[in-house]
């Protein structure tokens, strides 16, 4: 059985077994939510990864609640060469809180995230499902609000992950990395108004 077949059964397996399980904490909080957290803890099967996990940092990601009850995404990455990795996205609302679905314009894969586990002021754990032409991947992340995380919640998000059906050797806690710098604010330019 080939390696790409046996990764396509793992990712339905999944589908149809542990990921319909994983629902999203109860009472949350989309203003709590609300702030810049970064991402310290990172973990998938999806072969993307596999090839370029050595290369992955802590970055941060900021999220901001919308008027309608959506999501802002914001991620930044400070390369190796000192530029910087940006994708913003909107993460729609469900019925259920703390269930956001949206579509990648980047990778063109569907999302469907979940916040499944939080203490708003120390840690997040953030559960999605990703799919692109029928290839479903699991994407587990561990949000902190410090560069900073304790052995007992590293632990715990290798855990989880496991129990997601992630392989242990795609489970990173990422190296610390330096913050892109904060985007400059758009200047408004003259017009010919008087």
């Amino acid at each position: 059985m080939s390696k790409e077949l046996l990764r396509v059964l793992a990712a339905l397996v999944c589908v149809l077994a542990t990921c319909a399980d994983v629902t999203p904490v109860k009472d949350f909080s989309l203003e709590k939510i609300a702030g810049k957290w970064y991402m310290v803890g990172f973990a998938t099967n999806a072969q993307w990864f596999t090839e370029h996990k050595t290369e992955m940092k802590t970055g941060t990601c900021v999220f901001v609640p919308t008027v309608e009850g959506n999501l802002d995404l914001s991620y930044a990455r400070l390369r190796d060469d000192g530029t910087c990795w940006r994708l913003t996205q909107l993460a729609n609302k469900t019925d259920t809180p703390g269930h956001f679905t949206y579509q990648s314009q980047v990778w063109n894969n569907d999302n469907d995230m979940r916040i499944v586990d939080v203490l708003y002021d120390d840690y997040a754990l953030v559960y999605t499902i990703q799919t692109k032409a029928e290839v479903t991947n699991v994407v587990n992340e561990l949000l902190s609000r410090t560069q900073e995380t304790s052995v007992v919640l590293q632990q715990k998000f290798t855990q989880w992950s496991l129990d997601n059906g992630i392989l242990a050797d795609n489970i990173v806690i990422l190296p610390k990395n330096n913050e892109c710098p904060e985007e400059p604010a758009a200047t408004p330019q003259p017009t010919d108004a008087p």
